[in-house]
C-alpha cells in the first residue's frame, strides 16, 4: 500500500511541475499577441527566475531530475515572459520619446 502511495505522490509531483511551467505559456502567448506589458511586473518576474534557477541548483545537488525538469521548463518560460516584458516594455519607452 504505502509503495502505491509513493508511486502517486511522485506521479502528482511530476504532473504538476509539468503544469507548473505550462501555467506561464498563456502569458506568453498574450504577450506576443497584444505587445502590451501593462500590469506585469517586471520585478516579479525576475523574482521568479531568481527561485526558479536556485531551485534548478537545488534539484542538481540532490540528484531530483523531476524537479530539475521542471523548473528548467519554469525558468524558460518565465524567462521569456522577463523577456519579453523588457523588450516591449522599453521599445514602448523609445516610441514615446
Amino acid at each position: 500500500m504505502i509503495e502505491y502511495l509513493k508511486y502517486f505522490v511522485e506521479f502528482c509531483f511530476s504532473l504538476g511541475m509539468f503544469v507548473n511551467a505550462v501555467l506561464f505559456f498563456p502569458q506568453i502567448v498574450k504577450l506576443f499577441k497584444t505587445k502590451n506589458v501593462e500590469g506585469l511586473s517586471l520585478l516579479t518576474f525576475i523574482g521568479f527566475n531568481i527561485i526558479q534557477f536556485f531551485s534548478l541548483l537545488h534539484g542538481y545537488i540532490h540528484k531530483d531530475y523531476i524537479f530539475m525538469f521542471g523548473m528548467t521548463l519554469s525558468l524558460i518560460l518565465c524567462g521569456t515572459i522577463t523577456f519579453l516584458i523588457i523588450l516591449y516594455k522599453f521599445r514602448n519607452i523609445k516610441l514615446k520619446m
